[in-house]
């Protein structure tokens, strides 16, 4: 048996969908298999992603917390075609109706098919099965199509990846194993960017298309840059005598390392701005690239070093802490 979803994400079975995205990220962070090298990690990650997937989408939340693992097999208007009555036969072979279980979070069906159902519960496939599609000579009567229900996982993704974008291969865990899909992923997706999968969502009954998939990107936490929309910011180390004398040094960007002046005269905090080099954009201007200077002194000093230092400092009027 699956492990419940809640108890995957580490909440409880009342936690707001902020918390439950907190939890997600803190934890997709941790055990991603580009950062975490455990063999297990992979595995785990998998299990975060279904979870977060079904638990992130206020309609699936709901249907999970009534039929636990069976909800991927309830579409998404079943309390509508339920209490409509969807599929009953004729005389005293239609549905009656339904009630919640003792415990409040899991639905019991108590009113059956016919009139020897009696007042015990029904069995969850035999009930659906028979009222969604489970064919012509059933209990329930004529066959009903429906429509697979949409689905959504995460698509985690390196600032490089989400920059470049690209054919990607995303492994998700379903109820029937581990699916493996190849992704084209647009240059420049920004974080909870969708990419649709037609047809690749929850299988329909009968002769009903498939629902579809949409893989929402997650941008993973860089050690280097931040991301502001489509913008990039990044800390750009610089000497003493650069920052002052000017200077021209290499920066590395999401595309590779580019070339920046460092005028003369700098002090740390001022940024540095490369129009139209922070993340593409398909449908309008790119983002900009933000460097952002940090003035850094060397951590020992040679005696040659020193010399020069203490010769600058006796002959420079310069005062940092005096108002300008």
């Amino acid at each position: 048996m699956a492990r419940d979803f809640y108890d995957v994400l580490g909440v409880s079975r009342g936690a707001s969908q902020d918390e439950i995205q907190q939890a997600f990220r803190k934890l997709a962070r941790k055990y991603h298999p580009d950062v975490n090298k455990d063999p297990n990690a992979e595995e785990r990650f998998k299990e975060l992603n279904e979870a977060y997937a079904a638990l992130s989408d206020p309609k699936t939340r709901a249907r999970y917390d009534r039929f636990g693992e069976d909800y991927r097999k309830v579409p998404e208007d079943w309390e509508e075609r339920v209490g409509a009555g969807v599929g009953g036969g004729g005389g005293g072979g239609g549905f009656r109706g339904w009630t919640t279980s003792g415990d409040g979070d899991r639905v019991r069906f108590v009113r059956g098919f016919g009139e020897d159902a009696g007042g015990g519960g029904v069995d969850f496939e035999d009930l659906f099965g028979a009222f969604f599609g489970g064919g012509t000579g059933g209990r329930g009567g004529g066959r009903v199509d429906i429509p697979g229900a949409d689905q959504e996982a995460e698509l985690p993704l390196t600032v490089e990846d989400a920059y470049r974008g690209g054919r990607r291969t995303a492994t998700l865990a379903g109820p029937t194993g581990q699916r493996t899909f190849e992704v084209d992923v647009p240059p420049g997706v920004v974080d909870g960017q969708r990419i649709r999968l037609a047809g690749q969502g929850g299988r329909g009954t009968g002769e009903a298309p498939a629902g579809d998939l949409y893989l929402r990107v997650r941008i993973l936490p860089h050690p280097r840059f931040r991301l502001d929309g489509r913008n990039v910011h990044v800390h750009l180390p610089v000497a003493p005598w650069e920052a002052a004398l000017g200077a021209t040094v290499p920066v590395p960007t999401p595309g590779g390392t580019a070339k920046v002046t460092v005028p003369r005269g700098t002090s740390s905090g001022r940024k540095l701005r490369l129009r139209g080099e922070g993340m593409p954009n398909p449908r309008g201007p790119n983002g900009d690239f933000y460097a952002e200077i940090r003035v850094m002194v060397p951590p020992e000093l040679t005696d040659r070093e020193r010399e020069l230092f203490e010769e600058l400092g006796r002959t420079s009027s310069f005062d940092p802490r005096r108002e300008r």
